[in-house]
């Protein structure tokens, strides 16, 4: 163990050695044989130097911890409110440890220079009571002018520490408005890059939107933009056909920082695993679309991310408790062929195809129309309504609705493409439901 990592432990262990005679003359500690050389393994217990290692590792620790706490929350909360969300959490992180690695290197600096020079006065402090009998002082007189300079010292080091955090404070401070100012040049570079990596995954996540509406067995990334009305594309993905060709083949661009013409080369996606993936999802969506079966434990939702639009699809148990407390409130309602039911919001149209199951299993609605095909056909045409606001929520309710019959059996059914919040806000609804629905 090196002398600098003893100071401390000298300084606490001198209090517990040093031993005052009757006529109050300092005797020789063995603490204190350090300073003048002599073999203090053999003079310390060792159980004794590991106990006060570990008080001086406690001290500065917590002399650490509570700096971390007066000088870097402060510093970091006074550029949060500052900045706001533009202080990011990267560079937040980094400027913590940055200042509190300037701390540690403050503290271990200053202390370790205050337990040098005490080190230093308490070896003049020996040769001087050494020297007391040709002199004249005695130990009292010589303990009083070294504990005056240790006092001193002492005082010493709380001024250069205080003076230390007070220019650590302001240099920190100018830190984190560098690294801040940074990281947003930082961002505003290459923006056309960063705007295009943002909309790349934005449109990620719609992609299974896209294909449960208008997919088929012959979409490629080459034909995707072909596919797709090109308002519909910008209300769900937020970006323009127009930029999706320019992500998928490149094109060139004005740079805003510079004002020079650039050219991106595009090619994002890659188009193997891109008609890979829709393959894999129009395989699920075929799967999954027999509701009436009680094999399929999931439902092609679970494959579809929710989207930044309102395309939030109702989970498909909250959808069944709906039901079922709906035919509480209503004993036999699937048992009438005059019954019937509408959503006026459709999202996915998981809950008209609940009710569909439901009428269809029916008992009764069994010995009315022992036919499956017929049966079938009395439902959509008779007893089941949907509205959906928009194309592409019409597209996959409808989609999801229909999907069991591949054989194209319903012909005719009552789901619709209108937006009913927008009627139920004006008075109108009855009206337009009177008008979709010939009544």
């Amino acid at each position: 163990m090196s002398v600098k990592k003893l100071i401390g432990l000298i300084r606490k262990a001198d209090k517990a050695y040093k031993l005052i005679d009757e006529n109050d003359c300092l005797e020789e500690s063995p603490v204190e044989s350090l300073f003048i050389g002599l073999t203090w393994p053999l003079l310390i217990p060792g159980t004794l130097i590991i106990y006060l290692f570990k008080q001086w590792i406690n001290f500065l620790e917590k002399l650490k911890k509570d700096t971390y706490k007066q000088i870097t929350d402060s510093i970091i909360a006074t550029a949060k409110a500052e900045y706001g969300s533009e202080m990011k959490q990267a560079v937040k992180g980094r400027m913590v440890r940055q200042i509190n690695d300037s701390v540690d290197r403050l503290i271990e600096k200053s202390y370790n220079d205050f337990a040098i020079n005490k080190n230093i006065i308490e070896q003049e402090r020996q040769e001087q009571l050494k020297a007391g009998v040709t002199t004249g002082q005695t130990a009292i007189e010589i303990n009083k002018e070294f504990d005056e300079k240790i006092a001193e010292a002492k005082a010493d080091f709380q001024t250069n520490l205080q003076e230390g955090m007070a220019k650590l404070v302001e240099d920190s401070k100018q830190d984190v408005i560098n690294a801040v100012e940074t990281s947003k040049q930082e961002q505003q570079k290459n923006s056309i890059e960063g705007d295009i990596r943002d909309h790349l995954r934005g449109f990620s996540r719609t992609i299974p939107a896209f294909l449960m509406a208008y997919g088929t067995g012959e979409i490629t990334l080459e034909n995707f933009d072909s596919i797709v009305p090109e308002d519909v594309f910008k209300e769900v993905t937020g970006i323009s056909l127009e930029q999706f060709i320019f992500l998928r083949d490149g094109g060139s661009y004005i740079d805003p920082e510079t004002g020079e013409n650039k050219n991106f080369v595009g090619q994002l996606f890659d188009p193997i695993v891109f008609d890979d993936s829709v393959k894999e999802f129009m395989n699920k969506k075929s799967q999954l679309a027999d509701y009436f079966s009680e094999e399929n434990k999931e439902d092609i939702f679970d494959y579809i991310p929710p989207q930044k639009t309102n395309q939030i699809f109702t989970p498909k148990k909250v959808v069944k408790d709906m039901v079922d407390m709906l035919e509480q409130e209503n004993p036999g309602c699937f048992d009438t062929p005059d019954k019937t039911f509408m959503d006026l919001y459709m999202k996915s149209g998981m809950y008209i195809a609940e009710i569909v199951k439901r009428l269809y299993r029916s008992s009764e609605m069994q010995r009315l129309y022992p036919d499956k095909d017929a049966r079938l056909k009395h439902i959509f045409e008779k007893q089941v309504y949907g509205l959906a606001p928009t194309e592409i929520i019409y597209r996959i309710a409808t989609a999801y609705i229909l999907g069991f019959s591949t054989e194209g059996k319903i012909k005719k059914h009552n789901f619709k493409q209108i937006d009913a919040l927008v009627y139920a806000k004006d008075g109108t609804l009855q009206a337009i439901l009177d008008e979709a629905y010939q009544k």
